[in-house]
C-alpha cells in the first residue's frame, strides 16, 4: 500500500515538474510582456497627451481622450499577446472583441453620437468656453465642453446642459467670436418732420459716443416709408464687449434727442374719410 502511494506521489511530482518545465518560459515571458506593455502604454499615453496639447486646434479634453484611447489599445494588444504565449487562439478572441464592440456600439448609438459630436466640436471649435452662443432653442454662455454634453449659463442665470449631438446637428450663432459688432437702430418719424435733420441728429449722437468705432464709420439713412411714419435708420460698429450697453444707451438717447429738437415719433395713425 505504501509503495502504491509513493508511486502516485512520484508520478504527480513528475507531472508537475513537466508542466513547470513546459510553461515556465511562457509564464516568465507573459509577465515580462505585461510589465513592458503597461509601462509602454503609460509612456505613449503621456507622450500623446503632451504632443496633442501643443496643437492649438486640439482642446485639452480631446487630448486626454485620445491619449486614453492609445493606452487602452496598447493594453488590449498586450493581453492578446500574453494569451498567445499560452497557445490560445487569438483569432477567435479578436473576433469576439469585434462582435462585442459592435453590440456595444448598437446599444449606445446615442452616446456614441454625442462622443463623435463632442470630438468634432473640440476639433473645429465653433465656440469656446466663455462665449455666448445660440443654437436652435438653446442659448447661453459656454461654461464647459465635454465629450458627451456642453454646459451653458443663460442670461437669467439658469443652468443648461445640452447634448453635443444636438449642438452639432444645427446652425450655431456665436455672438462673441468676432471682436466687432454692428448695431442698427430704426426710428419712425412723422411725415411732416425733416428727414435730413433726423439723419444728422442720429449721426451726431453716434459720433458723440466714444464706444462707437470710427472705422467702419457710422451712417444714417432713410429705411422705409411706412403707413404712419418714415423709418430713419442708423448703423454703428462697436467692440463686442460694448455692444449691449451701447444699444441700450443709443436707443434711449435717440428718443431724448428727437424730443429736444422737436422731431416727432408718431403713434400708428389711420385716416378715415366718410362719404356722404
Amino acid at each position: 500500500m505504501e509503495l502504491d502511494q509513493q508511486a502516485a506521489v512520484t508520478e504527480f511530482v513528475k507531472q508537475i515538474s513537466g508542466l513547470v518545465a513546459e510553461y515556465a518560459f511562457s509564464v516568465v515571458g507573459a509577465i515580462l510582456i505585461l510589465i513592458v506593455g503597461f509601462i509602454l502604454a503609460g509612456l505613449l499615453a503621456r507622450w500623446a497627451r503632451r504632443g496633442l496639447s501643443k496643437v492649438h486646434s486640439i482642446d485639452t479634453t480631446l487630448a486626454t481622450f485620445l491619449s486614453n484611447v492609445v493606452k487602452y489599445v496598447i493594453w488590449i494588444l498586450v493581453l492578446v499577446t500574453v494569451l498567445a504565449q499560452f497557445g490560445v487562439q487569438t483569432t477567435s478572441i479578436i473576433a469576439a472583441l469585434g462582435a462585442a464592440g459592435l453590440a456595444i456600439g448598437l446599444a449606445l448609438q446615442g452616446t456614441l453620437a454625442n462622443i463623435a459630436a463632442g470630438i468634432m466640436l473640440l476639433v473645429l471649435r465653433p465656440f469656446k468656453v466663455g462665449e455666448y452662443i445660440e443654437a436652435s432653442n438653446i442659448s447661453g454662455t459656454v461654461q464647459e465642453i465635454g465629450l458627451f454634453t456642453t454646459e451653458l449659463k443663460r442670461p437669467d442665470g439658469l443652468f443648461v446642459m445640452a447634448p453635443n449631438s444636438q449642438l452639432w446637428n444645427t446652425s450655431i450663432v456665436n455672438y462673441s467670436r468676432h471682436s466687432k459688432r454692428r448695431f442698427e437702430l430704426i426710428v419712425g418719424i412723422g411725415y411732416d418732420d425733416d428727414m435730413q435733420q433726423a439723419r444728422q441728429e442720429l449721426l451726431e449722437l453716434a459720433n458723440s459716443d466714444d464706444r462707437v468705432l470710427a472705422d467702419p464709420a457710422p451712417i444714417a439713412y432713410v429705411n422705409s416709408l411706412d403707413d404712419s411714419s418714415v423709418g430713419v435708420g442708423m448703423r454703428v460698429w462697436s467692440n463686442t464687449s460694448d455692444y449691449l450697453a451701447l444699444s441700450w444707451d443709443l436707443t434711449e438717447a435717440a428718443k431724448a434727442r428727437f424730443d429736444d429738437v422737436g422731431i416727432t415719433i408718431p403713434y400708428p395713425q389711420r385716416e378715415v374719410r366718410q362719404k356722404s
